[in-house]
């Protein structure tokens, strides 16, 4: 009669803990490059950088182009002739 073992179910699972891993081949079998998790975490963390200083810089450039400058009404304290 075979009994429950508790190691052998944790150590199935442990292999899951690792992450993924992407290969990436050419068509006559050649590894052309290895994407691991860190790429994409870099990735993710790139693309908010980059949203956020998007962000910024057009609140910026709005702020400082909402002045509009209009011809005055009122005439120059001296007028030269």
């Amino acid at each position: 009669m075979n009994k429950f073992d508790s190691t052998q179910l944790r150590t199935r699972f442990d292999n899951t803990s690792e992450g993924w891993l992407v290969q990436v081949y050419s068509g006559d079998r050649r590894l052309l490059c290895v994407l691991e998790p860190s790429h994409a975490w870099t990735f993710l963390l790139g693309c908010g950088f980059g949203l956020l200083l998007a962000v910024g810089w057009f609140n910026l450039a709005t702020a400082s182009a909402s002045t509009t400058y209009g011809p005055t009404t009122i005439p120059p304290e001296m007028w030269i002739d």
